[in-house]
């Protein structure tokens, strides 16, 4: 199984911006991590790759985004969340959904996310996160993207993402594509969406790809001033931490926490890595008295 990696590019004197990741061992490691049944799997791993793509577009490091798809559908909240150095982590609300394949053979990630809003913030050091909300408008993902980045950015997009599964359910191939116009370059959007339209499947693509400035070369042939940065890493990685664990459970306030002593232990565990953090009696005291007025 080739590396994941992650690659930029300009075209036409900086008036298109391109970023292509293969992410196939970070999904299967998310579905292996998750449990996900085939549709989550695929509605999950097209958000991570999607999250890698905008904040690789839009943050500058350490800043991180994060994407949320709130949809009516089965699989009800997929997040993800990514750094503008390669790393991702990301969970589905629901992941044991099943759901009919569609007349085309392909999974219907749209029905499973259904109808609602993709949300989009950006954590930017010290400052307050940024937010931004736009419809979904068919919740396969790509297509939401790239609305969200016309109608809120006002960045003329194409987007495709694409996860491919073997018969056991395990990730075949995970990859994705962002295709950007920037200021003087209106000219080139058309032609951009026909080159996405035109690769098909972009995780076939992946697979067959040694890495992700392969998959920019191809979409970019022809074009003239084609410049393509090396290879960067794309790795699962989580921010979670005793720390970050410990700071929630302070939130709770001196209440909430005396009855957790009572219980005499208690269990946080990470949504996006699945890792637990337990307290015992003796931490919960401590605490308690570090959440209470006037302890010392």
């Amino acid at each position: 199984m080739m590396q994941d990696t992650l690659a930029r590019a300009t075209a036409e004197s900086g008036k298109i911006r391109a970023i292509a990741v293969i992410g196939t061992r970070l999904v299967e490691s998310a579905r292996r991590r998750h449990g996900t049944f085939p549709v989550a799997t695929a509605a999950l791993g097209r958000s991570m790759m999607g999250a890698t793509l905008l904040a690789t577009a839009m943050l500058k490091s350490p800043d991180r985004l994060t994407l949320r798809l709130l949809g009516d559908g089965p699989v009800g909240a997929v997040i993800a969340d990514a750094d503008a150095e390669g790393g991702v982590r990301g969970y589905v609300q629901n992941p044991q959904v099943a759901l009919p394949i569609k007349a085309n053979g392909k999974l219907d990630v749209g029905r499973a996310v259904g109808k609602g809003v993709l949300v989009v913030s950006r954590s930017m050091g010290d400052a307050q996160p940024y937010t931004s909300t736009a419809p979904l408008v068919s919740g396969e993902v790509g297509e939401d993207i790239a609305s969200y980045l016309l109608n809120s950015e006002q960045v003329p997009s194409a987007a495709a993402l694409g996860v491919l599964l073997r018969a056991s359910g395990s990730v075949r191939a995970a990859g994705g594509l962002l295709l950007q116009v920037l200021p003087g370059g209106e000219e080139f959007a058309p032609a951009l969406e026909s080159r996405v339209a035109a690769i098909g499947q972009i995780s076939s693509r992946a697979e067959q790809a040694v890495s992700a400035d392969e998959l920019l070369r191809d979409i970019l042939a022809g074009l003239a001033d084609v410049h393509i940065a090396e290879n960067e890493p794309l790795r699962l990685r989580c921010t979670c931490s005793r720390a970050r664990a410990s700071r929630s459970l302070l939130l709770l306030g001196p209440k909430a926490l005396e009855d957790l002593v009572d219980d005499g232990e208690a269990e946080l565990r990470c949504h996006f890595c699945g890792r637990t953090y337990r307290y015992d009696r003796s931490q919960l005291e401590r605490l308690r008295a570090a959440a209470t007025p006037g302890s010392r």
